[in-house]
């Protein structure tokens, strides 16, 4: 997995001097010409803000000329995947952003799509998963809740805003499985959305929440909760306080990537040229803002590394729901 956060203006510094040196004034040609982002859900979402945001530093540092934006929501993202196949022939300039539930809801069986039908441009950026629990709770570390779980696994709730099988109740079994834990065990309260899950959280109804790192250490900024461990591999630069699990003894690590595909059918040239302006905008400043201001962790997986990404991740979703009963 390659990670990039690099801030850099040498390339517009070099075409200035360039122009500079011509005598004339900087003008130059976009690497696109223009993106239209077909967004799987509505506005404000994850995926729209992804879209909305890469598309912002696209044109902003002029790698791209212009970009459009259409939200389709339903089927768990299965219209929008089902419209890109379909429509494949007119929309070669048409990227589709989304994220792990592609690959989980494929696995589901939500849509009978899955990301090898369309093709694959990369994973842009990423958000680890995290455990909290109340600043004021008992539960001091990762160690303290493994102990309660162990001894009563159903004293224990786990809170997540997914739906049961959904990626935050994954995540919190795969955390228990790798702590050598019974991960069918994990009583699991759903919420409808990340928000009412922290409030279920802090009014006392579960004990810890599975939620998504830059969240977790929003509200642990705000003195309301204590970050237990996060699920990458290295302590990430934005919260280095905070301990993963591996340093914990507990081998978890997971990834909520965020990425674009092309539609089916699209020339290797064009796929070429997709990930080529994405590995360019991480050198650009509007990226480093845009990216900066979501709290969005640089992880960079173009063409053949993303499927052989999406391929592992498929495989270890799919064992660890067969083992739940979900699959």
């Amino acid at each position: 997995m390659r990670v990039l956060g690099k801030l850099t203006a040498r390339r517009g510094l070099a075409l200035l001097a360039a122009a500079v040196l011509a005598g004339a004034t900087p003008a130059v040609a976009a690497d696109i010409e223009s993106i239209h982002f077909l967004i799987p859900g509505g506005a404000g979402g994850g995926w729209d803000g992804t879209a909305r945001g890469t598309g912002e530093a696209l044109t902003g540092s002029g790698l791209v000329g212009s970009a459009s934006y259409e939200n389709m929501s339903g089927g768990g993202g299965g219209k929008a995947i089902a419209y890109l196949i379909e429509t494949a022939d007119k929309n070669k300039d048409t990227l589709m952003v989304n994220s792990t539930p592609i690959v989980i809801r494929s696995l589901q069986g939500t849509f009978p799509q899955s990301f090898r039908d369309l093709t694959p441009i990369a994973g842009t950026i990423g958000d680890y998963a995290a455990f909290v629990v109340p600043a004021d709770s008992d539960i001091k570390s990762m160690d303290d809740l493994l102990a309660k779980y162990n001894a009563d696994p159903r004293s224990v709730a786990i809170g997540g805003g997914s739906v049961a099988g959904g990626m935050d109740h994954l995540v919190a079994a795969l955390v228990f499985k790798a702590a050598g834990a019974d991960p069918t065990k994990v009583k699991y309260v759903p919420y409808d959305a990340g928000g009412k899950a922290m409030a279920g959280l802090l009014s006392g109804e579960i004990q810890a929440l599975s939620t998504g790192f830059s969240e977790a250490v929003e509200f642990s900024k705000q003195g309301q909760v204590r970050v237990l461990g996060v699920t990458s591999a290295e302590r990430v630069p934005a919260a280095a306080d905070v301990a993963t699990f591996k340093e914990q003894g507990v081998d978890a690590e997971f990834v909520n990537w965020r990425g674009f595909f092309g539609p089916p059918g699209l020339s290797p040239q064009k796929q070429q040229e997709y990930i080529a302006v994405f590995e360019k905008m991480y050198d650009t400043p509007e990226w480093e803002e845009v990216r900066g201001r979501n709290g969005w962790v640089n992880i960079y997986n173009p063409g053949d590394d993303f499927v052989v990404f999406l391929e592992g991740q498929e495989k270890e979703i799919g064992d660890l729901m067969k083992e739940l009963g979900f699959l």
